[in-house]
């Protein structure tokens, strides 16, 4: 029946993208999201959409009894599922900061978790967890999300080493700009907890480099295709940096020592809020 994999996060942008190219390459594909009216497409691929949400402790049971049921086995699991939840770090209540750790770190732990055991069975096996540079660099008003990104790279570091005994891979990809939702969420949810009071100023010039329609930024097909390389190579890399100025990123942060980097985000970010305004006018 061909090798299976699980997507998460999978009704738009780099999972859906994800999703089409594995099953183009002969997967089986359970394409996993909340929201199911958005997978039909996906559906009439013959790939299998699946209502589950990461952060449920039984949906994710279900998911993996379900596929195993009816294909008796997984080669790759795909954390993909994710959010940015933008804001002061002094703005954004602890409620809404557990949950993006739920989201983004938590679910793709618990389904490595259920997914392990029939993966050592097989002896082989992939885990692929969607991260992002903001692992390995920062931006303001971004403490939460990037906290999160930060947490899901030391986790898969740790396991990587552990599963290598076992014949599994882990592997981290390291998308820069894409053309997804984030952006638009992560805008949106920046003004509703920080567009008034100490941060107001900063966090609406942030928050319009944000949303704003910034040129070359990278389609989620690239992703899916490092995902794709990730997911079949025959000794894949430990880290895939991929998109629109993702390497230049990783550079800039390894090459800056913190106070020089800091004071070049703040440069970038005031250009780019500049740029959108002067846009914004025209």
């Amino acid at each position: 029946m061909g090798r299976v994999a699980i997507v998460t996060g999978a009704s738009a942008g780099i999972g859906a993208a994800t999703s089409r190219l594995l099953r183009e390459r002969g997967f089986q594909v359970y394409a996993v999201a909340r929201r199911l009216d958005r997978m039909a497409s996906l559906a009439a691929l013959g790939i299998h959409p699946i209502r589950a949400d990461v952060t449920d402790e039984a949906d994710l049971a279900a998911l993996v009894d379900r596929v195993i049921a009816e294909s008796g086995r997984i080669d790759v699991l795909v954390n993909n599922a994710g959010y940015g939840s933008f804001g002061a770090i002094e703005d954004v209540p602890l409620d809404e900061a557990r949950r993006q750790f739920e989201v983004n770190v938590f679910g793709a732990a618990r389904l490595c978790q259920l997914v392990l055991p029939h993966l050592r069975a097989r002896g082989s096996g992939r885990i692929i967890n969607v991260s992002s540079v903001g692992a390995r660099m920062y931006q303001p008003l971004g403490g939460w999300y990037h906290a999160t990104k930060y947490a899901l790279e030391g986790l898969s570091d740790c396991l990587r080493v552990e599963l290598r005994p076992l014949g599994i891979d882990v592997v981290m990809i390291q998308p820069g700009g894409i053309d997804t939702e984030f952006s638009r969420i992560a805008g949106e949810r920046l003004l509703a907890t920080s567009g008034d009071g100490a941060y107001a100023g900063y966090a609406r010039r942030y928050a319009a480099s944000l949303t704003s329609d910034a040129k070359g930024i990278s389609s989620p097909a690239v992703v899916a295709r490092a995902i794709g390389r990730a997911a079949t190579v025959r000794r894949p890399r430990a880290r895939y940096p991929v998109g629109r100025g993702a390497r230049a990123a990783l550079l800039a942060r390894w090459l800056l020592p913190d106070r020089a980097y800091d004071r070049v985000l703040v440069g970038v970010f005031t250009a780019i809020a500049a740029a959108t305004a002067r846009g914004a006018r025209r």
